[in-house]
């Protein structure tokens, strides 16, 4: 929804100072290391198995949406990927270094 002044546009500048909209999306920045809680690696590996339990749900359903099929194929690819990605993180934090690459 844009609001225009009574006045009418006089230049951009002016366009872009009243607009409403915007397509910029603002994302949680993360706690200050100092407040950050449970950074053992248990934990971290508990939250990393329940991400990926939660990946693998999300890409079965996700092949089950009623979406043209090459963008249900393009999504569970990626959500496969995420998952992969997961597991390599997994097998780094119980090896104690860096996983072969995929």
């Amino acid at each position: 929804m844009w609001r225009k002044p009574a006045s009418g546009w006089r230049n951009r500048g002016e366009f872009a100072k009243n607009r409403l909209m915007s397509n910029v999306v603002l994302f949680r920045r993360p706690a200050p290391p100092a407040a950050r809680a449970r950074c053992d690696v248990i934990s971290v590996a508990d939250d990393l198995f329940a991400t990926l339990d939660g990946l693998q749900d999300l890409a079965e359903r996700a092949a089950l949406m009623g979406r043209p099929a090459i963008e249900v194929e393009r999504t569970v690819r990626n959500l496969r990927d995420a998952v992969g990605a997961l597991e390599r993180a997994l097998d780094c934090l119980g090896e104690g270094s860096e996983a072969a690459p995929a």
